[in-house]
């Protein structure tokens, strides 16, 4: 809540975004991402920035930003649409990409880089009143601009806009008759017709927003055990990841959901911060063998209940419990979608679809027990709580030899023992192996089976094509995932297609904004592209996430180093919290400082201090420091070893020194990269 020392002021807003979005995304969504990126880079960035704005945010198909007047916010509207109309007129209409856009002149509330407010809020009602490639500016607007833009408004009236007390006046702008360029004359519009698809559109705008999105809040643990976190965290971590696996249904991704986990924020701000319309939210209370699961479905805009639920059962009905919370949920979105109530008994549709979304879980109460600890461990990623998680996993397979699920996260597990030098290369990667493997010979449509296997064919086999075969089956079957984003981004990086990994990363990080993995992948992409600002940038909001957290710190004191700031480098390596990379990096920042003592001295200690997987590590610190055949050394070292870092070198800007040599080139060709 805005205080008396709440920084404001006055602004132009306009917030934009792609009408019938979700219908693209279906119809081919990697290409529908990839022509949203070129865009927003050859059209709606460059324009912004020649009339003085700047983008508070993107918002997944759209984007927010603000203006110094009203005037300049509407010709760079007016600019944007006509390029965009220009450059998709080759399209049939069914394929075009076409913006609405609000504007609006108020009074904001500035929070960091962020914005909020009626002012903002205006904006958003505006922008869905507008139709496709349409424009609707409210009355402040119009008493601010002049009447030599070459532009007819339509005078909406007085609107009563959703969470906003006052009425606003609206007007529907269009480009006056000769004025502007309007390539599809199908698409010419009187001011009455304007009027009539600017109504059309927001009521499709808003059933579309209502039903399409939705975020699965932790579930609150209020049992006296508290050991039993682990049982109301694993049952949202299942819900959600039912929900996304449904079609047409976004959902905000788990590390997201779960940054809220413990802070008391209320429920239209978490809304906004995960752009989603819904959120389902419930809690847990389980004594001995009984449980009483609440559920409730909360319509953001409104902060009102769609529907709510209370469940009193035994450990053994928790299966059920669960396929009767997403079948109300996914019946209640469907049935807004279409206008209706949800029908009295469930849809067949509906129950098919959850029972698909649901493959490959166990029907044994304690296997699924084990299984939740034993993710609950994993997902803190240190040594002691994965090994821990490795356990509780073979404990639940043993109960349950079919649990696919639990053979999935086995695979991860073992693979990130590997990756991290917990586990000696070959071994961890060979047991990946094995588990992802037998998930997927359980069931084949598992998205978590084939993410697990394209992770150890990239990392340690090497086999660029099968990897990637099996990170796009596990995006399509599950759109929403976005670890499945995330893991193509970074195999997209190993392969040097930086611009493909940098797109495929910013999805990650549309559906998972508060995911400090998505933010450093995205970084990371950035610097090994030599986009040093933007991977700072990316690197920061990973840090003001999780400021701890491991890897972080790492790819920042790289980015620096690119950038030739050696002390920041070394600030920032002193405060990486795993150590290989930690002494990888402070060797690194040393040298260029022209500290020789204080490098060797790293470098000597990475070399006996770090057991399994650090050769490529070993051969980087050497290469930045000029010493070529040393480098050479330990990069045929790491490919006897069949370290995992090796995958990474083809674009992993601190082994330049050694593009010129001939072994580089060989090397290359060993690894199936040239």
């Amino acid at each position: 809540m805005a205080t008396q020392s709440t920084p404001r002021k006055l602004a132009a807003i306009m917030m934009a975004d792609i009408a019938g979005f979700s219908r693209l995304m279906e119809r081919d969504e990697s290409a529908t991402f990839m022509r949203l990126q070129h865009l927003r880079e050859a059209v709606t960035q460059p324009k912004i920035d020649r009339y003085g704005g700047r983008i508070v945010k993107t918002t997944g198909d759209g984007f927010l930003a603000e203006f110094a007047s009203a005037m300049a916010a509407l010709r760079c509207a007016l600019d944007i649409q006509r390029d965009l109309i220009a450059h998709e007129a080759e399209r049939s209409s069914e394929e075009r990409i076409r913006l609405r856009i609000g504007i609006n002149v108020g009074d904001i509330i500035v929070d960091g880089n962020d914005i909020a407010g009626d002012g903002v809020n205006i904006a958003a009602r505006l922008e869905a009143l507008a139709p496709p490639d349409g424009i609707c500016i409210s009355g402040t607007v119009r008493e601010q601009i002049h009447d030599d833009l070459g532009i007819a408004l339509s005078d909406l009236g007085l609107q009563k806009l959703k969470n906003i007390a006052r009425e606003v006046r609206a007007f529907a702008v269009t480009p006056a008759s000769g004025a502007g360029e309007t390539p599809h004359a199908a698409d010419a519009v009187t001011p009455d017709a304007v009027l009539a698809k600017a109504r059309h559109a927001a009521a499709l705008l808003r059933r579309e927003t209502t039903t399409s999105s939705i975020a699965v809040l932790p579930f609150v643990n209020l049992s006296r055990d508290e050991e039993n976190e682990y049982f109301a965290d694993g049952l949202a971590e299942e819900l959600l990841s039912v929900l996304a696996k449904i079609r047409g249904l976004r959902v905000a991704s788990r590390t997201s959901a779960f940054f809220f986990k413990g802070k008391d924020v209320d429920i239209p701000t978490v809304a906004r911060r995960l752009n989603v319309a819904t959120v389902l939210e419930g809690s847990v209370r389980r004594s001995g063998q009984r449980i009483r699961i609440t559920a409730q479905l909360i319509d953001a805009a409104s902060d009102s209940h769609l529907w709510a639920e209370v469940y009193d059962r035994t450990l053994d009905d928790i299966f059920v419990v669960q396929a009767d919370i997403a079948n109300a949920v996914v019946g209640e979105l469907r049935a807004a979608l279409l206008g209706g109530r949800p029908a009295t008994g469930m849809s067949r549709d509906v129950v098919a679809e959850v029972q698909a979304a649901a493959r490959g879980r166990s029907h044994d109460p304690e296997a699924y027990r084990l299984y939740l600890q034993g993710r609950f461990y994993v997902l803190r990623i240190t040594e002691g709580d994965v090994a821990q998680g490795v356990g509780f996993y073979r404990q639940a397979l043993d109960r349950d030899p079919a649990f696919a699920l639990a053979w999935a996260g086995l695979s991860r597990a073992y693979h990130s023992q590997a990756g991290r030098g917990w586990l000696p290369v070959a071994d961890g990667m060979e047991k990946a192996r094995a588990a992802a493997r037998t998930a997927l010979e359980l069931e084949p449509e598992l998205p978590e089976g084939h993410i697990a296997l394209g992770w150890v064919l990239a990392d340690y086999d090497w086999d660029w094509g099968g990897a990637k075969a099996e990170l796009d089956r596990a995006c399509a079957l599950a759109p929403g995932d976005g670890d499945a984003h995330r893991a193509s981004a970074s195999l997209a990086m190993q392969i040097g297609r930086l611009e493909d990994a940098i797109a495929l990363a910013r999805r990650a990080v549309a559906l998972d904004p508060l995911s400090k993995p998505a933010h450093v992948v995205l970084g990371d992409c950035c610097m090994r592209a030599g986009r040093l600002d933007d991977a700072v940038a990316s690197l920061q909001v990973a840090l003001d996430l999780a400021p701890n957290a491991g890897i972080t710190h790492y790819i920042l004191s790289c980015a620096r180093l690119l950038q030739g700031r050696a002390d920041e480098a070394l600030e920032e390596a002193e405060r990486e919290a795993i150590p290989y990379l930690r002494l990888l990096c402070v060797a690194m920042a040393q040298h260029t400082r022209g500290d020789a003592a204080a490098s060797d001295a790293a470098l000597r200690r990475l070399i006996d201090e770090c057991e399994y997987g650090v050769s490529f590590q070993i051969a980087a610190a050497h290469a930045w420091r000029g010493e070529v055949d040393a480098a050479f050394d330990w990069l045929e070292r790491a490919y006897r070893e069949r370290d995992p870092g090796l995958g990474e070198s083809v674009a992993y800007p601190l082994l330049r020194a050694l593009h010129g040599d001939p072994r580089w080139l060989a090397l290359m060709r060993k690894m199936g990269f040239a």
